[in-house]
Protein backbone atom coordinates (compact mmCIF):
# COMPACT_ATOMS: atom_id res chain seq x y z
CA UNK A 1 0.00 0.00 0.00
CA UNK A 2 1.26 3.43 -0.97
CA UNK A 3 -0.39 6.68 0.12
CA UNK A 4 0.50 10.11 -1.17
CA UNK A 5 -0.65 13.62 -0.41
CA UNK A 6 0.64 15.99 -3.07
CA UNK A 7 0.39 19.78 -2.90
CA UNK A 8 -2.57 19.63 -0.50
CA UNK A 9 -4.07 22.98 0.47
CA UNK A 10 -6.99 23.74 2.76
CA UNK A 11 -8.35 27.08 3.95
CA UNK A 12 -11.22 28.11 6.20
CA UNK A 13 -13.23 31.31 6.45
CA UNK A 14 -12.55 33.28 9.62
CA UNK A 15 -16.03 34.82 9.54
CA UNK A 16 -14.73 38.25 8.56
CA UNK A 17 -14.77 37.88 4.78
CA UNK A 18 -11.23 36.53 4.77
CA UNK A 19 -9.72 33.06 4.91
CA UNK A 20 -7.07 31.37 6.98
CA UNK A 21 -4.72 29.00 5.19
CA UNK A 22 -4.26 25.85 7.30
CA UNK A 23 -2.57 23.48 4.85
CA UNK A 24 -0.41 25.07 2.16
CA UNK A 25 0.97 22.82 -0.56
CA UNK A 26 1.58 20.00 1.90
CA UNK A 27 3.23 16.75 0.78
CA UNK A 28 3.39 13.37 2.51
CA UNK A 29 4.24 9.86 1.31
CA UNK A 30 3.46 6.71 3.29
CA UNK A 31 4.59 3.17 2.61
CA UNK A 32 2.94 0.09 4.10
CA UNK A 33 4.12 -0.32 7.69
CA UNK A 34 5.09 3.32 8.21
CA UNK A 35 4.48 4.86 11.63
CA UNK A 36 4.46 8.65 11.44
CA UNK A 37 3.95 11.12 14.27
CA UNK A 38 2.91 14.70 13.50
CA UNK A 39 3.55 17.40 16.06
CA UNK A 40 2.86 21.13 16.08
CA UNK A 41 1.31 23.96 18.01
CA UNK A 42 -2.42 24.11 18.71
CA UNK A 43 -4.14 25.52 15.65
CA UNK A 44 -1.32 24.49 13.31
CA UNK A 45 -3.65 22.23 11.31
CA UNK A 46 -2.81 18.77 12.66
CA UNK A 47 -6.44 17.67 13.01
CA UNK A 48 -7.26 19.19 9.61
CA UNK A 49 -4.50 17.11 8.06
CA UNK A 50 -5.79 13.98 9.77
CA UNK A 51 -9.31 14.79 8.54
CA UNK A 52 -8.05 15.05 4.97
CA UNK A 53 -6.22 11.72 5.31
CA UNK A 54 -9.39 10.23 6.78
CA UNK A 55 -11.57 11.58 3.91
CA UNK A 56 -13.62 13.59 6.42
CA UNK A 57 -12.52 16.80 4.66
CA UNK A 58 -11.87 17.46 1.00
CA UNK A 59 -8.80 19.56 0.27
CA UNK A 60 -9.26 22.76 -1.70
CA UNK A 61 -6.52 21.64 -4.09
CA UNK A 62 -3.92 18.94 -4.53
CA UNK A 63 -4.22 15.17 -4.88
CA UNK A 64 -4.68 12.32 -2.42
CA UNK A 65 -4.01 8.81 -3.69
CA UNK A 66 -4.28 5.41 -2.00
CA UNK A 67 -2.65 2.63 -4.04
CA UNK A 68 -3.14 4.63 -7.21
CA UNK A 69 -6.76 5.54 -6.46
CA UNK A 70 -7.27 9.30 -6.63
CA UNK A 71 -9.50 9.71 -3.61
CA UNK A 72 -11.09 13.06 -4.42
CA UNK A 73 -11.90 11.96 -7.99
CA UNK A 74 -13.03 8.40 -7.22
CA UNK A 75 -16.41 7.18 -8.45
CA UNK A 76 -17.13 5.52 -5.13
CA UNK A 77 -18.20 7.65 -2.19
CA UNK A 78 -15.88 8.95 0.49
CA UNK A 79 -17.77 6.78 2.99
CA UNK A 80 -16.98 3.63 1.00
CA UNK A 81 -13.30 4.55 0.72
CA UNK A 82 -13.15 5.36 4.43
CA UNK A 83 -14.85 2.12 5.48
CA UNK A 84 -12.54 0.02 3.33
CA UNK A 85 -9.19 1.64 4.02
CA UNK A 86 -9.18 3.72 7.21
CA UNK A 87 -9.59 3.31 10.97
CA UNK A 88 -9.79 6.13 13.53
CA UNK A 89 -8.78 6.52 17.17
CA UNK A 90 -9.89 9.80 18.76
CA UNK A 91 -8.73 11.54 21.93
CA UNK A 92 -12.20 11.37 23.51
CA UNK A 93 -12.70 7.75 22.31
CA UNK A 94 -16.26 8.49 21.09
CA UNK A 95 -17.76 5.32 22.52
CA UNK A 96 -21.55 5.15 22.47
CA UNK A 97 -22.69 5.04 26.13
CA UNK A 98 -25.70 2.78 25.57
CA UNK A 99 -23.62 -0.04 24.07
CA UNK A 100 -21.24 -2.44 25.77
CA UNK A 101 -17.53 -2.42 25.05
CA UNK A 102 -17.89 -5.33 22.64
CA UNK A 103 -20.87 -3.74 20.89
CA UNK A 104 -18.84 -0.55 20.44
CA UNK A 105 -16.05 -2.57 18.81
CA UNK A 106 -18.56 -4.08 16.36
CA UNK A 107 -20.31 -0.79 15.48
CA UNK A 108 -18.37 -0.07 12.23
CA UNK A 109 -19.61 -3.38 10.79
CA UNK A 110 -23.23 -2.41 11.40
CA UNK A 111 -22.85 0.71 9.26
CA UNK A 112 -23.34 -1.42 6.16
CA UNK A 113 -24.67 -4.77 7.43
CA UNK A 114 -27.81 -5.65 9.40
CA UNK A 115 -25.98 -8.17 11.55
CA UNK A 116 -22.46 -9.25 12.37
CA UNK A 117 -21.15 -12.51 10.91
CA UNK A 118 -19.84 -15.22 13.29
CA UNK A 119 -16.38 -14.68 11.78
CA UNK A 120 -16.33 -10.99 12.67
CA UNK A 121 -17.89 -11.70 16.05
CA UNK A 122 -14.94 -13.99 16.77
CA UNK A 123 -12.55 -11.37 15.44
CA UNK A 124 -13.88 -8.84 17.95
CA UNK A 125 -13.09 -11.28 20.75
CA UNK A 126 -9.59 -11.90 19.39
CA UNK A 127 -8.89 -8.18 19.20
CA UNK A 128 -10.20 -7.52 22.69
CA UNK A 129 -8.15 -10.41 24.06
CA UNK A 130 -5.05 -9.07 22.30
CA UNK A 131 -5.66 -5.63 23.82
CA UNK A 132 -6.23 -7.11 27.28
CA UNK A 133 -9.87 -6.07 27.69
CA UNK A 134 -11.86 -9.24 26.99
CA UNK A 135 -12.77 -9.26 30.69
CA UNK A 136 -14.73 -5.99 30.33
CA UNK A 137 -16.42 -6.77 27.00
CA UNK A 138 -19.94 -6.71 28.53
CA UNK A 139 -19.48 -3.49 30.47
CA UNK A 140 -20.79 -0.07 29.48
CA UNK A 141 -18.28 2.71 28.74
CA UNK A 142 -19.13 4.61 31.94
CA UNK A 143 -17.73 1.73 33.98
CA UNK A 144 -14.41 1.59 32.11
CA UNK A 145 -11.12 3.28 32.98
CA UNK A 146 -9.48 5.69 30.55
CA UNK A 147 -7.05 3.03 29.42
CA UNK A 148 -9.83 0.50 28.85
CA UNK A 149 -11.80 3.02 26.81
CA UNK A 150 -8.71 3.70 24.70
CA UNK A 151 -8.27 -0.02 24.07
CA UNK A 152 -11.92 -0.41 23.05
CA UNK A 153 -11.48 2.49 20.62
CA UNK A 154 -8.37 0.83 19.16
CA UNK A 155 -10.22 -2.48 18.70
CA UNK A 156 -13.07 -0.65 16.99
CA UNK A 157 -10.59 1.04 14.64
CA UNK A 158 -9.03 -2.32 13.74
CA UNK A 159 -12.17 -4.45 13.35
CA UNK A 160 -12.41 -3.89 9.58
CA UNK A 161 -8.68 -4.47 9.06
CA UNK A 162 -7.93 -0.98 7.68
CA UNK A 163 -4.84 -0.19 5.63
CA UNK A 164 -4.35 3.09 7.49
CA UNK A 165 -4.85 3.82 11.18
CA UNK A 166 -5.28 7.49 12.15
CA UNK A 167 -4.88 8.54 15.78
CA UNK A 168 -5.72 12.04 17.00
CA UNK A 169 -4.06 12.71 20.39
CA UNK A 170 -4.81 9.11 21.48
CA UNK A 171 -3.14 9.56 24.88
CA UNK A 172 -4.31 13.11 25.58
CA UNK A 173 -6.60 12.12 28.45
CA UNK A 174 -4.46 9.39 29.99
CA UNK A 175 -2.05 9.34 32.93
CA UNK A 176 1.65 8.73 32.26
CA UNK A 177 1.62 4.99 33.01
CA UNK A 178 -1.46 4.29 30.89
CA UNK A 179 -0.06 6.51 28.13
CA UNK A 180 3.05 4.32 27.99
CA UNK A 181 0.93 1.17 27.81
CA UNK A 182 -1.16 2.55 24.94
CA UNK A 183 1.94 3.68 23.04
CA UNK A 184 3.37 0.18 23.37
CA UNK A 185 0.12 -1.15 21.91
CA UNK A 186 0.43 1.18 18.93
CA UNK A 187 4.00 0.00 18.42
CA UNK A 188 2.79 -3.62 18.53
CA UNK A 189 0.00 -2.87 16.04
CA UNK A 190 2.55 -1.32 13.70
CA UNK A 191 5.27 -3.94 14.00
CA UNK A 192 3.29 -7.16 14.48
CA UNK A 193 0.11 -6.41 12.52
CA UNK A 194 1.91 -4.30 9.89
CA UNK A 195 -0.55 -1.41 10.09
CA UNK A 196 0.39 1.99 8.70
CA UNK A 197 -0.19 4.60 11.41
CA UNK A 198 -0.36 8.39 11.35
CA UNK A 199 -0.60 9.87 14.83
CA UNK A 200 -1.10 13.48 15.85
CA UNK A 201 0.27 14.43 19.26
CA UNK A 202 1.37 17.42 21.32
CA UNK A 203 3.67 15.26 23.44
CA UNK A 204 7.23 14.89 22.21
CA UNK A 205 7.79 11.75 24.31
CA UNK A 206 4.73 10.10 22.75
CA UNK A 207 5.98 10.99 19.26
CA UNK A 208 9.22 9.10 19.92
CA UNK A 209 7.48 5.74 19.49
CA UNK A 210 6.98 6.52 15.77
CA UNK A 211 9.47 5.69 13.03
CA UNK A 212 9.29 9.21 11.57
CA UNK A 213 8.39 12.52 13.20
CA UNK A 214 7.21 15.63 11.36
CA UNK A 215 6.32 19.09 12.61
CA UNK A 216 3.41 20.86 10.97
CA UNK A 217 4.36 24.50 10.60
CA UNK A 218 3.02 27.21 8.27
CA UNK A 219 0.85 24.63 6.53
CA UNK A 220 3.72 22.30 5.65
CA UNK A 221 5.44 19.28 7.16
CA UNK A 222 9.05 19.83 8.15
Amino acid sequence: MYIELKNISKSFSDGNKSTRVVLDGLNLQLQKGDFVAITGKSGSGKTTLLSVLGTLLRPDSGSYTIDGLEVTAAKESMDEIRNRHIGFVFQDHRLLPQFTARENVLLPLLAHDDKVSPEMDNKSLELMERMGIVNVMNQLPETLSGGEKARVAICRALIQEPDLLLADEPTGQLDAETCLQIMNLFKEINEELGKTIVMVTHASDVAQVAKRIYQLKDGKLI
